[in-house]
């Protein structure tokens, strides 16, 4: 008969050596799978959007290739809130209240379905423009009636809307700022007080910003001989001046907002 005991004390204490060491070293090497997936768990939570906030609008808003020395303030928007907020910026050179809309590239449409928290709206410029072009609006006409429609989507899809009135152009006269877009940036805080919506009065802060700093004094703020458009550094102001007006919007993005 064939005995599998050990055939005396030494054996025996080399067998339980043996095993002891294999448990050890399995029961490390499952710590350290699991460990492993904790952190992986941790890092996805962490890294997943706090808030996510979209954008709509105009060149004054949208984002520029690295070799185009313009820039709008959606393209720093992020900076001024904490890592884990999502921006996404669909705002489109060009684009009216009227023409975002029915754009081809179905860009309100992609907003909704990014399921965002907020939209920020921001039209006003090419609404202004004049009436035989297919971007132009009425600002106490289709403006208001589009600015409605985007209000009624975004809450019916679970987003909270924020106007941000369109800035002034940098164009002054006698040393005063011309006034071309007040009646869209009127009518749009018109639209916000009836449908309740949050404003973010940018005509004005950016008006104030111009005449503190003059014609000449504000021309770094604009890109090459620019009146609309503007550099990286004044985008970056009024990145700085939307978010730091929306951190008293909502309690969400107050506790998103970290300044800088």
């Amino acid at each position: 008969m064939t005995h599998f005991l050990p055939k005396n004390r030494f054996d025996c204490e080399t067998g339980v050596s043996f095993l002891f060491r294999l448990a050890t070293t399995m029961f490390f090497l499952l710590c350290v799978e699991v460990t492993q997936l904790a952190g992986q768990e941790s890092v996805s939570t962490t890294n997943s959007p706090h808030l996510k906030l979209a954008i709509i609008g105009d060149s004054t808003v949208a984002n520029y290739p690295a070799a185009n020395p313009l820039r709008g303030w959606g393209q720093y928007f992020g900076e001024y809130f904490s890592t884990n907020t999502m921006i996404i910026n669909l705002a489109k050179n060009g684009r009216s209240t009227k023409t975002f809309y029915t754009d081809p590239g179905h860009f309100w449409q992609q907003a909704l379905e990014a399921k965002p928290d907020f939209i920020f709206i921001q039209f006003g410029h090419n609404d202004s423009h004049a009436s035989d072009k297919p971007e132009a609006t009425k600002a106490d006409g289709d403006f208001m009636e589009n600015l409605r429609r985007y209000v009624t989507e975004a809450r019916a899809d679970g987003a909270t809307p924020i106007f941000v009135t369109p800035m002034h152009r940098r164009n002054f006269k006698n040393g005063a700022l011309t006034l071309e877009l007040q009646p869209y940036a009127d009518a749009m805080k018109k639209v916000g007080q009836e449908m309740k919506v949050p404003v973010i009065d940018l005509y004005t802060l950016s008006g104030e910003v111009f005449l503190k700093l003059g014609d000449d004094g504000s021309a770094d703020l604009m890109g090459p001989n620019e009146r609309t458009h503007f550099s990286e550094k004044g985008a970056r102001l009024l990145a700085g001046l939307v978010a730091q007006a929306a951190s008293k919007c909502d309690e969400r993005l107050k506790a998103v907002f970290i300044g800088k």
